[in-house]
């Protein structure tokens, strides 16, 4: 069955790349020209099916739908009728009619490409690529008709953003098929960086990125590529100079604005605090925004407010021992060791691995006169990380309110050692205790 001509200039018109992600943009545009058809059918077609495509043409839709409505009661299995219709019904965003009449077509006619580019299309984009796959993939077996090369090759890279979710060498040998087809193109370029890093190829993907950037220095999705490579990478100081101009350009662009505050946070830069309060109140409910703003705050000294942000994100996860450790630790800072003891404990019952967890409750547990669970907590830490001067120290003080003079002096001697001059008031301390210990 062959479609007219200038059928294969609308459907290069509506149909948009899909994303990176997979996800095609609305089948939404202008119709064609008046006295245009949108079918797949060569056959001669009926009156009242001209007539709906004259409809379709004015974007009368309701005109249009009516006629191909009642056409399609007495003639149920007309291909062209049916794509027809499903487009009507896709243009009006109700994807669940478009995907059934598109099936339709499909079955009335299996070899119509346009049916299976359509379907498989809008199958994508409804977030369902094992169903769109089998149709992209019929489609390309097929002939296109008079859109040749560029609407199979548009099959072929719809197929190439699908399969890049699950098999990124399929995904490329997908591109290369439309590579053949038609010019490379800048979405081309920046799938193909996608598949490189996907297959760990790095230095390619920074290359495809380059070359992006290079046609179009503006490029966001080649700019955040880029600076996801060199985050990852830990070249933050690369990273900001490719980021700032770009923020500066587009300075409310929520993915910019997050990746420049992941790089000042770890050049520990004191702008990343400013920054990233302005992209919490752009994206207040986003959970990863707000714990880089808390953990931040934090690092500030603002304690209080840090926790406040802890808090809410333990409202929707209570259990989250990441969270819980870090609310533990503005309550130390806060001085509140009552109520952190009761966090540690917690964590060490959801996360029997976290060595912050037992460092936390050992701590606190030495605050708040608890010297047998101090010593129970270090040993469980110790099993997971080597001592250091602080937990060396918190032995020994914990021994040593249980008077058991001997391990205490042992761990006093430990920290001195370890301690190497940088805790001076508790060096002080176990200098003292040990004159008295091994009197």
């Amino acid at each position: 069955m062959q479609r007219p001509a200038f059928l294969a200039l609308f459907l290069l018109s509506v149909l948009a790349p899909l994303s990176l992600s997979g996800q095609a943009a609305p089948l939404v545009s202008v119709p064609p020209a008046s006295g245009r058809t949108l079918s797949s059918n060569s056959q001669p077609v009926s009156a009242q099916v001209a007539a709906a495509e004259e409809a379709i043409a004015a974007t009368n839709w309701k005109l249009a739908e009516s006629k191909l409505d009642s056409w399609l009661a007495g003639h149920p299995n007309d291909g062209r009728a049916l794509f027809d219709a499903g487009y009507v019904a896709d243009v009006q965003n109700r994807s669940t009619d478009a995907i059934n009449l598109y099936q339709r077509a499909v079955k009335a006619d299996p070899n119509a490409f346009d049916a299976h580019l359509m379907l498989g299309m809008l199958l994508a984009r409804q977030g369902k690529p094992e169903e769109a796959r089998p149709e992209l993939v019929r489609a390309t077996q097929l002939d296109p008709g008079p859109g040749g090369p560029q609407l199979k090759a548009r099959a072929w890279r719809a197929l190439a953003r699908i399969d890049s979710a699950k098999d990124p060498a399929q995904a490329s040998n997908d591109l290369l098929e439309a590579l053949k087809l038609t010019p490379e193109t800048t979405d081309d370029m920046l799938l193909a960086a996608s598949l490189a890093e996907q297959t760990g190829q790095i230095a390619a993907a920074e290359q495809e990125y380059r070359r992006v950037l290079a046609k179009d220095p503006k490029s966001e999705p080649a700019t955040t590529g880029l600076a996801h490579l060199l985050l990852e990478q830990k070249k933050y100081a690369d990273a900001e100079a490719l980021l700032r101009p770009a923020l500066d350009s587009h300075p409310d662009d929520p993915v910019l604005t997050a990746q420049l505050a992941a790089v000042l946070v770890a050049e520990n830069k004191p702008d990343a605090l400013p920054l990233l309060q302005k992209l919490h109140a752009m994206h207040p409910d986003d959970a990863t925004i707000t714990g880089m703003l808390a953990e931040v705050l934090a690092q500030s000294g603002d304690f209080a407010g840090s926790d406040q942000l802890y808090l809410k994100l333990l409202a929707v996860s209570p259990r989250d021992p990441g969270l819980l450790v870090a609310h533990g630790q503005n309550l130390v800072r806060e001085l509140k060791f009552a109520e952190a003891f009761t966090v540690f404990s917690k964590v060490t019952q959801l996360d029997p691995s976290s060595p912050a967890g037992w460092s936390g409750l050992a701590f606190t547990a030495s605050r708040t006169g608890q010297p047998s669970v101090a010593l129970h907590a270090l040993t469980m830490r110790a099993k997971l990380l080597p001592d250091n001067a602080s937990t060396y120290f918190l032995w020994a003080i914990s021994y040593d309110s249980l008077h058991q003079r001997k391990q205490a002096a042992v761990y006093y001697h430990h920290f001195l050692d370890a301690a190497d001059g940088k805790f001076p008031d508790q060096e002080w301390q176990a200098r003292q205790r040990l004159k008295l210990l091994e009197r």
